[in-house]
């Protein structure tokens, strides 16, 4: 069922990216299209990996999904100080604020880096139905990069939510941030995904919210 879900999510993902492309005005906050990408690519191969099979070229694949994850995932920390001044919150317009959103922006690729990218090795998982090369790594928890993103997310959230009575974000937010903290077994491993799917849903929305309000747009 699991293949299902995720092919789903990847269509869902495309239905995102198209709806940005043609409703956003191309401010800084359209950063969010590479994340979307990424997350395409992501879902798709969990989608289709057990057409491959195992071999090298999964493997090569699923190496891709670590390294645009990695990569993209820490710019929503940088789309969090976008969105905040595209909506005219002067907040965010402080140097030591922009330095600070800068340098966790920073932290968190190298956080992922050291934690999950140098040495990673890959070996093959199958699990309700999807055939994919994960980490042979056991987790513990919420990855340190994960929780350095949320926290940018939640401060520009917060801050719109206070001077723009925009909920949306906080609402995404706070749902990503509790699928992230408890673990929900109903038979199947695609629930974060839609945590995340719904993350992703709410920052599109607010990125093409803002950067359509020309009341307070500043760029």
């Amino acid at each position: 069922m699991d293949p299902y879900i995720f092919g789903f999510f990847a269509l869902a993902y495309i239905v995102i990216l198209i709806w940005g492309i043609t409703k956003h005005k191309k401010t800084a906050s359209a950063i969010i299209f590479f994340v979307i990408l990424a997350l395409i690519y992501d879902n798709a191969i969990l989608a289709v990996g057990h057409l491959f099979g195992e071999g090298e070229l999964l493997k090569n694949l699923s190496y891709g999904r670590f390294w645009l994850h990695a990569i993209f995932t820490p710019t929503l920390i940088i789309f969090s100080l976008f969105v905040m001044r595209e909506a005219n919150i002067q907040f965010a317009y402080k140097k030591w604020v922009a330095f600070s959103f800068g340098a966790l922006w920073i932290l968190a690729m190298i956080v992922e880096y050291f934690t999950e990218l140098s040495g990673l090795e890959l070996a093959p998982q199958e699990s309700y139905g999807v055939l994919n090369y994960s980490t042979t790594e056991a987790a513990s928890g919420p990855p340190l990069m994960i929780l350095i993103v949320l926290v940018a997310l939640l401060i520009a959230a917060i801050m719109l939510a206070w001077k723009r009575k925009w909920w949306w974000m906080l609402v995404g937010t706070i749902f990503m941030t509790i699928g992230s903290a408890f673990p929900i077994d109903i038979g199947s491993d695609a629930i974060t995904n839609a945590f995340e799917l719904f993350l992703i849903a709410t920052l599109m929305w607010t990125a093409i919210h803002f950067s359509n309000d020309r009341a307070y747009k500043k760029f």
